[in-house]
């Protein structure tokens, strides 16, 4: 397993759609460039080597079962496959160059 990532339940309402930047596709499908605020990532498409899955856990709610042991109330549902990510070389570029100054 790469890694998990689980958002707390009080954050989870939150972060349901918030925008942390864009994400755009040049005319050439294998360049990238991402932007946070003032910063600007290139970035190109690679292939992975062992594709990803992304899982969603489900609890048996079934009162009946509560003999049973909890690994055998979680059901795993596959929601996505991920076969490509995007890798940034380079340091983020600086949209602004020098500081606003306000009169």
């Amino acid at each position: 397993m790469q890694g998990v990532v689980e958002v707390q339940p009080s954050f989870q309402d939150r972060l349901q759609n918030l925008e942390i930047g864009r994400l755009c596709r040049s005319s050439f499908q294998g360049n990238y460039t991402f932007t946070v605020g003032y910063h600007e990532l290139s970035g190109s498409r690679m292939s992975l080597k062992k594709p990803l899955l992304v899982l969603k856990k489900k609890r048996d709610g079934d009162p009946s079962k509560l003999d049973e042991p909890t690994s055998s109330r979680v059901e795993l549902e596959v929601i996505g496959i991920i076969r490509h990510r995007i890798l940034f070389k380079t340091r983020p570029k600086a949209l602004i160059s020098s500081k606003l100054t306000f009169i």
